[in-house]
């Protein structure tokens, strides 16, 4: 190869990746939170869970990214493992669609499809036909990309050194080794996938060489997903245990079938003259075979991964931490990573979650303090309210970082709504601390509420506690859902007013103390901002699921 085909070589990979990725992009950005909900609403159906996982796959062109989403929503308790092995079934079957469609020799419309596709992203400003345009300028780019790889590894066909490297990819176990390694490198095997195409284009490598390579791309996809779960939960782990067995098994079974039978002769029999179909259609027969062997067994490979990851005695953390959120993934142009935006938002909510219901306990704590006049609860609710600001704090950092990466519009509205909600959290933690306080002044003062105000406080304590868990319910965001709580709000509006005018009336009856009345006053004051920041939560919570 001369230095003008190793440029030729390099400048044709970067364009086939670089358009892979805007491709890829284009099409999360265009509908990443339909894909989302598709997979929050799973059902625990096999051949449903297989469908999704293919045709969300053959959506974003990563089984990467599809496992990896996987591995956030197990690790977040939002999908099971017996869901998200029919998910990867799925996404090993609907990766196979990229080499597909190099296959089918569309490049001469390459430039056609670049053209589309960059010029409304130059001449227009609307984001969706952005997203549109960066798809097709994406899948015009790769094939452009493409050509230029199998022009210039064209002189290769001539050269001896390389012919006899290549003959060893025929070694069932150096093939699977070299496609492992380098698809782990370049963390996508439909990318790798086409580099093979490429190769097989230019005459250099042909099936029987390259099929044993092919088998361990599937192997190296994994990688992806296996850094995605360092520091997840055990579960989250798990998947990608499943994801490697998955790809390992099918290996095993199609290296065997392909020494000991004419499979490979067959396969390429079937498109005599098309080596990138050849490679295509071993792909597709090797992801699409294998998920009909494991279908019926899937639950097998999960009691395998449990097995390989057994249940242990977790040591208990000690200290304030964070439960969900993992350092952010970003690309190279400093974009949130493709297939990750989903698990970033639902990192997010769980940790909020987690927050919203420490506060919840230290509501309960405080309306406990004040009717039993137990001043010694304040240390608890203080400690907790120490843990509320530290998850405010760190919340609120991770979700600056993510909307300093993060392009996809939807999902930028999404989380700065949740910055919102963790203030709004943090403030009814606040509001509690105050209520817990007022039992110290009690003791300290020897006030005592009557029984009609500790009834009412019953009342506060009730709606209060109604609120935050209708906050905290797994429903739908609705319009009807957010109407709910701003009847709630209005009802607490409502009980303040009336219980303001209650106290005053004890007051003039003489069964309640001027201290007492003034303080019952402040702790109105505090139920009513509670049942402003939980409808605040409420809208900015309907906001980002819009």
């Amino acid at each position: 190869m001369k230095i003008t085909d190793i440029l030729s070589l390099l400048g044709g990979l970067a364009l086939f990746l670089h358009g892979m990725q805007m491709m890829s992009s284009g099409l999360e950005a265009a509908a990443g939170n339909r894909m989302k909900s598709i997979l929050e609403k799973l059902t625990s159906n096999r051949l449903l869970g297989v469908l999704v996982g293919a045709v969300i796959t053959a959506v974003i062109q990563s089984s990467s990214a599809t496992t990896v989403m996987v591995v956030g929503f197990v690790n977040s308790g939002m999908m099971n493992l017996r869901q998200a092995v029919w998910i990867i079934m799925g996404a090993n079957i609907g990766t196979t669609i990229t080499g597909q469609l190099i296959a089918l020799d569309v490049g001469v419309l390459a430039p056609l499809l670049a053209f589309l596709g960059i010029a409304p992203m130059v001449f227009m400003k609307n984001p969706k036909v952005h997203h549109i345009g960066s798809i097709l300028a994406g899948l015009g780019i790769l094939f452009i990309g493409m050509d230029m790889m199998s022009a210039a590894m064209e002189p290769l066909r001539d050269s001896q050194t390389f012919i006899n490297l290549v003959s060893t990819f025929s070694n069932p176990l150096v093939g699977i080794l070299t496609g492992a390694i380098f698809t782990a490198i370049i963390q996508s095997s439909s990318a790798s996938v086409g580099i093979l195409q490429a190769l097989a284009m230019s005459g250099v490598v042909t099936l029987p060489t390259a099929v044993y390579v092919l088998f361990g791309q599937n192997i190296g996809t994994c990688i992806t997903a296996v850094l995605a779960a360092i520091g997840t939960s055990r579960n989250a782990k798990r998947t990608t245990v499943i994801h490697l067995s998955f790809n390992i098994i099918g290996t095993i079974i199609f290296t065997i079938a392909c020494m000991s039978t004419p499979l490979t002769r067959f396969v390429a029999n079937l498109t005599p003259d098309n080596a990138a179909a050849q490679i295509a259609n071993m792909h597709t027969l090797f992801n699409v075979v294998t998920t009909l062997l494991l279908l019926p067994v899937g639950g097998h490979l999960v009691n395998l991964a449990m097995h390989i990851l057994p249940d242990r005695k977790e040591e208990k953390e000690e200290g304030m931490h964070l439960q969900y959120l993992k350092p952010i993934t970003v690309d190279k142009d400093r974009s949130i990573a493709i297939g990750t935006s989903a698990i970033y938002l639902n990192q997010i909510r769980s940790e909020l979650h987690r927050m919203l219901g420490k506060a919840r306990g230290n509501i309960d704590l405080a309306f406990q303090a004040v009717l039993e006049v137990k001043p010694e609860l304040l240390e608890k609710a203080e400690e907790t309210e120490t843990y509320i600001d530290y998850l405010n704090k760190e919340i609120s950092q991770y979700i600056s970082k993510v909307i300093a990466h993060e392009t996809n519009e939807t999902d930028s509205a999404a989380v700065s709504a949740y910055f919102k909600i963790t203030g709004n959290i943090e403030r009814i933690g606040d509001h509690a601390v105050n209520i817990c306080e007022y039992s110290t002044m009690m003791e300290k003062k020897g006030i005592h509420f009557s029984e009609g105000a500790k009834d009412e406080l019953r009342e506060m304590r009730d709606v209060c506690l109604e609120a935050l868990d209708t906050l905290a319910a797994d429903a739908d965001v609705s319009q009807g859902w957010l109407s709910s709580m701003e009847k709630l709000e209005q009802r607490i509006d409502d009980m303040t007013a009336e219980f303001r005018q209650n106290q005053l009336d004890r007051m003039k009856s003489g069964s309640c103390s001027d201290e007492a009345c003034i303080l019952f006053s402040e702790l109105l004051t505090d139920f009513e901002r509670i049942g402003d920041h939980a409808l605040n939560i409420a809208q900015e919570r309907t906001a980002a699921a819009r």
